[in-house]
C-alpha cells in the first residue's frame, strides 16, 4: 500500500533511536492489522447480511455471500472520501500527544482483531460499530485520565448517546420486526405463492416492504451521492416525508400488481424471494458506505499522523482516502465473509430464529435454566410458521421468503429512522432482533428445541454487553502499555493477541463438535440408546 510505504519513508527525525523504532511498528501495526481488521469486520458484521436470505433457502450460502459482496464493495467505493477516525465523537484526539495517539490506535486494532475473531469463532454476531465506539473510549480514557488528567478527553455526553440508541434500536426493532411479521402472516399465512392471495394482498404489503428499503437507502445507503441529496431538497423537503412516503407506496403497490396480474403464478412464486435479495443488496451496499470507517479509521489514522506529525494531532481526524483503497477495503470485507468463522456467525443467527424443529446451538446452562423458566409463562397457542420442510435441494428452510423479506425491510427502515436523527446503531444488534422478534411473532418458540433457540438468544444479547466491557478495559490496558513500553508494549500486545487467538480457536473447534454430536444425539436418541446398552 503506498501510503503506508510513504509513511515509513517520510518518518520526522526522532529524539532518540527508541522513540524511532517505535514510530516504525506503530506503521507496521497500522498496516497490517487495517487489512487483518477489515476481514474480521466481514467475517462477523458482514456476514449478517446473508443471514435472512440464506436462512429462507432463496440463495445458497455462497452465492448469497457473492450477490451481497457486490453491494458491499459498490457501496465502499460510493462511501465518503473523507474517513472519521474519531468515531461518533467518542473522544477528542487533539487533547493528545501523537505518542498518545498513535498508542490509541495501535491498542485498538490489537483488541478489536482479537475479540471479533473470538466473537466469530463461537458463531457469535457483535457489532463492529459498538466494539469500536468502546475500544476508543476504554484506550482514549486510560490515557487522558490516568496521564494527563483531563476527563474530558471522553465525550461522556456522545458515549451515553451511543448505548442508549443501541438499546433503543434493539426494542424499537423487535416491537416493528413483531407486528408487521404478525400481520403479514395473518393475510397471507404460508400461501406465499398463491396468487389469488397475492392478488389480494402482495400489492400494499410489498409496497411496504418497498417503501421502507427506498427510504432506507436515501436516507443511509446512498446519502453521500449528489443525487440523493438534490433529490433530498428539491422533493422530500418540498413536499414533506409523509407525503412522500405514501407517494412511494401507491407507486410501489400499483408496480406490483401489475406483475401479477401479467404474469400470474410466475410472479407469485418470485415476489417475496425478489423482495428479500434487493433488502440483502440494500442492507449490503450501505453496510460498505457506512461501516467502512470501523475497519480503515484507525489505520488509517495512524499512517496519516506518522506522515504529517508536524502538521498536529488534528490531521489524523478527517482523513483523505482514494477510491482504489476504499474499494479494496471492500474487497477484503468480502473476503471475510467467505471464511468458516463466516459461515458459524450465518448459521448460529439462523438457527436461532429458525421454525425447524432440531437445531444445532449451544448456550451456557444458566441461559437454558433462564429460557426454562420463561417458557413456563407462555400460553400455548397455535404455531402461525409454516411447517419445516426439506427443499429440492435436500437443505431444511428456517425461514420462509415472507419472513425474509420482513426481517431485512423493517431492519432497514429503522435503520434508516434511526440515521435520520444522527443515532449511531448497528446493522448486526438490529438483524438480529428483527430474526428473533419476527421468530415470536411466528411462535417458534412453541415447537422443538424452544428453550436452546430462547437460551442462545438470552446468550447473545448478553454477549453483547461483555463485549462493550471487554472492549474497554482491553483497550484501557493495551494503550497504558504500549504507551509506556514503546515497540516492547506493541511486541507484547500483538504477542497476546495471537495467543488468545488460538486458543478461541481450539475451545471454538472442540464446542463446534461438542455442539454437532449433542444434535446427532437429540435427532437419532435410538443409536445412542443401544451404545448404552451396549
Amino acid at each position: 500500500m503506498p501510503v503506508a510505504l510513504l509513511a515509513l519513508q517520510q518518518l520526522p527525525p526522532a529524539a532518540d533511536s527508541h522513540e524511532g523504532i517505535f514510530w516504525i511498528g506503530a506503521a507496521i501495526v497500522a498496516l497490517t492489522m487495517l487489512v487483518w481488521d477489515t476481514i474480521e469486520v466481514g467475517r462477523n458484521d458482514a456476514a449478517n447480511l446473508v443471514n435472512a436470505v440464506f436462512g429462507a433457502r432463496i440463495l445458497t450460502r455462497q452465492v448469497a455471500v457473492y450477490v451481497a459482496g457486490i453491494g458491499v464493495v459498490l457501496g465502499a467505493i460510493a462511501s465518503s472520501p473523507v474517513v472519521d477516525t474519531a468515531r461518533k465523537g467518542i473522544f477528542d484526539p487533539t487533547m493528545l500527544t501523537v505518542e498518545m495517539a498513535l498508542s490509541v490506535y495501535v491498542a485498538v486494532y490489537i483488541v478489536d482483531t482479537v475479540l471479533l475473531y473470538g466473537y466469530s469463532a463461537f458463531g457469535m454476531p457483535v457489532s463492529t460499530t459498538a466494539c469500536l465506539v468502546f475500544e476508543l473510549l476504554g484506550a482514549s480514557f486510560a490515557l487522558g485520565a490516568l496521564e494527563l488528567g483531563a476527563f474530558d478527553v471522553v465525550s461522556w455526553p456522545t458515549a451515553g448517546k451511543v448505548i442508549s440508541a443501541i438499546i433503543c434500536s434493539i426494542l424499537f426493532t423487535g416491537i416493528a420486526a413483531f407486528l408487521v411479521q404478525r400481520m403479514a402472516r395473518q393475510v397471507i399465512q404460508d400461501r406465499t405463492t398463491n396468487l389469488a392471495v397475492l392478488l389480494a394482498h402482495g400489492g400494499w404489503l410489498g409496497g411496504i416492504m418497498l417503501t421502507g428499503l427506498t427510504y432506507f437507502m436515501l436516507v443511509k445507503g446512498m446519502k453521500q451521492t449528489p443525487f440523493v441529496k438534490h433529490l433530498h431538497e428539491d422533493v422530500v423537503e418540498a413536499y414533506g416525508s409523509p407525503l412522500v412516503l405514501v407517494a412511494l407506496w401507491a407507486g410501489y403497490a400499483a408496480i406490483i400488481h401489475a406483475f401479477l396480474v401479467f404474469f400470474g403464478k410466475a410472479a407469485a412464486r418470485r415476489m417475496f424471494p425478489v423482495l428479500a435479495v434487493i433488502g440483502m443488496l440494500a442492507m449490503a451496499f450501505a453496510f460498505g458506505q457506512n461501516d467502512l470507517a470501523n475497519c480503515a479509521s484507525p489505520g488509517l489514522a495512524a499512517l496519516h499522523l506518522i506522515q504529517h506529525s508536524d502538521e498536529g494531532i488534528a490531521i489524523a481526524t478527517k482523513l483523505p482516502i482514494p477510491v482504489w483503497a476504499l474499494g479494496g477495503c471492500g474487497i477484503l470485507l468480502v473476503l471475510g465473509m467467505t471464511t468458516q468463522n463466516a459461515q458459524r456467525v450465518t448459521k448460529a443467527t439462523v438457527h436461532a430464529g429458525s421454525m425447524a424443529h432440531l437445531v444445532r446451538l449451544w448456550a451456557p446452562r444458566w441461559c437454558i435454566r433462564l429460557s426454562r423458566l420463561l417458557l413456563l409463562l407462555r400460553r400455548r397457542r397455535p404455531v402461525l410458521a409454516p411447517l419445516p420442510h426439506i427443499t429440492s435441494a435436500g437443505k431444511r428452510m428456517h425461514y420462509d421468503a415472507l419472513r425474509a423479506s420482513v426481517i431485512l425491510s423493517v431492519s432497514a427502515s429503522v435503520i434508516a429512522t434511526a440515521s435520520g436523527f444522527g443515532l449511531p446503531v448497528s446493522t448486526t444488534y438490529v438483524a438480529f432482533a428483527a430474526v428473533v422478534a419476527t421468530g415470536l411473532a411466528d411462535r417458534i418458540f412453541q415447537r422443538g428445541d424452544a428453550e436452546l433457540k430462547l437460551a442462545r438468544t438470552i446468550w447473545v444479547v448478553f454477549s453483547w454487553f461483555t463485549a462493550a466491557a471487554i472492549a474497554t478495559v482491553c483497550a484501557g490496558a493495551v494503550c497504558l502499555a504500549v504507551y509506556h513500553a514503546g515497540i516492547i508494549g506493541i511486541v507484547l500486545g500483538v504477542t497476546v493477541n495471537l495467543t488468545v487467538r488460538q486458543v478461541l480457536k481450539k475451545r471454538a473447534d472442540a464446542q463446534e463438535l461438542r455442539v454437532r454430536e449433542a444434535t446427532r444425539e437429540r435427532k437419532y436418541p435410538e443409536d445412542y440408546a443401544e451404545e448404552d446398552e451396549g
